[in-house]
């Protein structure tokens, strides 16, 4: 198992990033908090857990080895696979998926997209007494831009491989640009997730 990776970020994009390891680049897929708090150019040390599938390797990543925790966790309850858990990662912060699974708060476990009100109850059902309190570590304002394709699609894609569905992920995309015609891709990351998860 491959617990953490040290080396420099060479590739920021909105779904991953791309760090330098003995000059081997290593492509971790992350959320959205965890790729803000990297810099391209810059060391960086993400806590990681390799998922390995009979057709890929996928090396997910996190700010600390608290987040990397609750992610296992959260694939500990049936019909939980990684993307989700990212997800899940990625619309919640680690606070308050654990504050909603000690107070049994169905509610804000279904804004996560893939998860309902059965999955959400099973999760508070499973993961209750299992939780421990996950500290949200400081998060960058401004979330990496990335250098290729055009703003709308890879927002968009990003989106889809966070779980959501392409036509709402369009949707609120849209929405966003309408809003600010001129924001970056990351600032539309950050308005669609708010709107798809207000939207649930």
């Amino acid at each position: 198992m491959i617990s953490s990776v040290r080396g420099e970020v060479t590739e920021i994009a909105l779904d991953h990033a791309v760090v330098e390891v003995g000059g081997v680049g290593l492509a971790v897929v992350a959320a959205p908090n965890t790729l803000a708090g990297l810099r391209r150019g810059e060391q960086a040390r993400l806590s990681t857990v390799l998922v390995v599938r009979e057709d890929s390797l996928t090396l997910f990543g996190f700010a600390d080895a608290e987040q990397r925790e609750l992610f296992g966790l959260l694939q500990s309850v049936a019909g939980i696979g990684p993307r989700l858990a990212l997800a899940t990662l990625a619309v919640l912060s680690p606070d308050d998926v654990t504050r909603a699974l000690l107070d049994g708060d169905t509610k804000v476990l279904t804004r996560v997209p893939g998860i309902g009100p059965k999955v959400a109850q099973r999760m508070v059902l499973e993961l209750r007494d299992k939780v421990v309190a996950h500290s949200a570590g400081p998060s960058a304002s401004v979330l990496p831009t990335p250098v290729s394709g055009t703003r709308r699609d890879e927002v968009v894609e990003a989106l889809v491989g966070l779980g959501f569905t392409a036509q709402p992920a369009e949707t609120a995309v849209d929405a966003a640009l309408a809003h600010d015609a001129d924001a970056d891709a990351a600032t539309l990351l950050r308005a669609a997730l708010g709107s798809l998860g207000r939207s649930r």
